[in-house]
């Protein structure tokens, strides 16, 4: 099982436990404001998000990491890849994404978390190609993909919504 960790945070698995924090989480209308649709979520489908997550982890050995801030032990999101499947003009390709509670906001944990996860991709995983994929305006998740070293590929709509989408890239070749 899959564990990576940083100076402030521990990416693992899903736990039961998690699902009353991560619902919260989900529950906060600012939180969710740039995914998806922008709807809040409930508990019900923050189980049924966090069992997919499972499955990505089962079917494809990758997946969203609970992250849980190691000093304290208290959930603070997610963080993780996935395959952008809603996505189809970008496939094939890994998409490293992240959601953090607001109380984690604005001290550089999302970039802390987004590093590792972008190391196990290339290094662990042999990725050559990840992509990160934000709301057009999400100024907050476009400086964390720039911070990474991701550069912008193409701007697309999101099939579902009719939302403006910006797609970042990092690719590593051989020389």
């Amino acid at each position: 099982m899959t564990t990576l960790r940083t100076p402030r945070l521990t990416l693992r698995r899903w736990r039961e436990d998690d699902v009353a924090p991560m619902a919260a989480i989900n529950a906060d209308p600012e939180v969710m404001r740039w995914v998806g649709d922008g709807s809040a979520r409930d508990r019900a489908a923050t189980e049924d998000g966090i069992a997919a997550w499972e499955r990505e982890w089962e079917q494809r050995g990758l997946g969203p990491f609970a992250v849980e801030v190691r000093e304290t032990g208290r959930l603070a999101g997610m963080a993780g890849l996935t395959v952008p499947d809603f996505l189809p003009e970008i496939l094939p390709a890994v998409e490293i994404g992240w959601r953090l509670g607001r109380p984690y906001w604005g001290r550089g944990l999302a970039t802390e978390a987004a590093r590792v996860v972008l190391d196990f991709a290339l290094r662990d995983r042999g990725l050559a190609r990840v992509v990160g994929v934000h709301a057009v305006g999400d100024a907050a998740s476009e400086a964390v993909l720039r911070t990474l070293g991701m550069r912008p590929e193409r701007e697309t709509t999101h099939p579902a919504y009719g939302l403006p989408l910006c797609v970042h890239v990092i690719e590593t070749r051989c020389a």
